[in-house]
């Protein structure tokens, strides 16, 4: 009874401080008078009952109440009140009752107070988190429509420029058709010139749409009988021309499961693994050494291709297989697929990632770390499954269809027609 009593007390001048206080404009006060008013009932009940739930749905409203102001400047404000209420409290008491009113209060009041300012805490925290998360979801909605923006530009781009640059690599093809004397010989080598620009030309706008195609999930696949051997004798021919350019040495190994054959699009699965030797090439030295290996694994194909080069720093190996990741810097940039360290626009990799994952298989590289001086070299690593039926819907379709007309036609020579009547 007695704390009650000293509640009651306390009550008037309690209000009236901790508003004057916190709030600043005299309709504020009003509102916060209310609130204050409000707790202060609760606040009586709790002590009287021992149920701190009496409490809860006050310090609910109380602390998701922080407004976007609030949120985005880290105030906290509720949890301040709390503070600050307690403070006062130990003010008023002193002032106002006697030490042993005061003591008995105290021991009823504060621990109440304190129990608030932490569920006001706590819900001040889970409503920062949720205003947090709402952020980086918005944050996350616009890197995502960017992301897609940039993929637009890119397909429009390649096919805005794909139209010109037909027109010009035809009327280049004709003129060179038309010169022809050796009196002409300057001006064919101009055309020449102009024709090799052309074609690398359309050699980056082919992987931009390949890129756009990729990250839109539209490659589609050619899938055929092939065997990983043919494609390796297809890059030993390619690539003699640019290794003795270079003056370096590619050599390729013979492994066991080379010559399996598999079901995939040899053409899609070629451009893959060009592109990784044409990157083994540009960033080794001249008289550097490449090597080509593999070997047949449980349901895969390991095909590695090893160089002696420059290698790469641990925190790019995965920047490499991002559109636009090249590591070469911009001023070294040039129409050259083969020059040392000569960078590009830095889709090739990213496109031969795209074309292994959609063959089930995956692309790492290993690399010791990035040297041009002792030259560590870099090994990359294809892992393509070992699937001897077709997945392709058509292609399966297609085998079907054909193995069972070749189970007709062999019952059928089984058991050939006769004239007699069935029984």
């Amino acid at each position: 009874m007695a704390v009650q009593a000293s509640l009651r007390k306390l009550r008037t001048i309690w209000v009236e401080r901790i508003s004057r206080e916190m709030a600043a404009g005299e309709g504020t006060r009003a509102g916060f008078s209310e609130q204050l008013e409000r707790f202060y009932d609760l606040l009586e009940q709790t002590i009287i009952t021992g149920d701190m739930a009496w409490l809860d749905p006050i310090l609910y409203d109380w602390g998701r109440s922080p407004t976007e102001t609030n949120l985005e400047q880290a105030d906290y404000y509720v949890s301040f009140i709390l503070n600050r209420m307690i403070a006062l409290t130990l003010e008023i008491s002193r002032d106002l009752l006697k030490p042993k009113e005061a003591l008995e209060l105290l021991a009823a009041v504060i621990p109440v107070l304190t129990h608030s300012l932490g569920v006001v805490i706590r819900y001040e925290m889970e409503t920062r988190v949720a205003h947090i998360s709402k952020e980086l979801g918005a944050v996350q909605e616009k890197l995502q429509v960017l992301d897609q923006n940039k993929s637009k530009f890119i397909s429009v781009a390649a096919h805005e420029l794909k139209t010109p640059l037909t027109l010009i690599e035809g009327y280049t093809s004709m003129m060179a058709d038309f010169v022809q004397t050796d009196s002409q010989a300057q001006m064919r080598s101009y055309l020449t010139g102009v024709n090799t620009g052309v074609l690398r030309l359309r050699e980056i706008i082919d992987d931009m749409i390949d890129v756009s195609l990729i990250d839109n999930n539209l490659l589609t696949l050619n899938i055929q009988p092939m065997w990983i051997s043919h494609l390796l004798d297809l890059a030993r021919n390619e690539f003699k021309k640019s290794i003795a350019e270079r003056k370096q040495s590619l050599t390729v190994n013979d492994f066991e499961g080379s010559d399996l054959m598999i079901y995939g699009d040899s053409e899609r699965l070629y451009q893959a693994l060009n592109n990784v030797i044409t990157n083994a090439i540009k960033y080794t030295p001249d008289r550097g050494q490449i090597t080509i290996d593999g070997r047949l694994l449980p349901g895969f194909i390991e095909i590695t291709v090893k160089d002696t080069g420059i290698g790469i720093s641990a925190e790019d190996q995965a920047l490499i297989f991002e559109k636009f990741g090249q590591l070469g810097k911009e001023d070294l940039h040039s129409s050259s697929k083969i020059k040392f360290k000569g960078g590009g626009p830095g889709l090739g990799l990213s496109i031969t990632r795209g074309v292994i994952e959609a063959h089930g298989g995956t692309i790492w590289v290993e690399s010791p770390g990035y040297d041009e001086v002792k030259l560590p070299g870099s090994t990359f690593h294809i892992l393509l499954p070992t699937r001897t039926e077709p997945t392709n819907p058509v292609m399966l379709k297609f085998f079907g269809s054909l193995e069972q007309k070749m189970e007709t036609d062999l019952r059928g020579e089984e058991n050939p027609p006769t004239d007699d009547p069935p029984a």
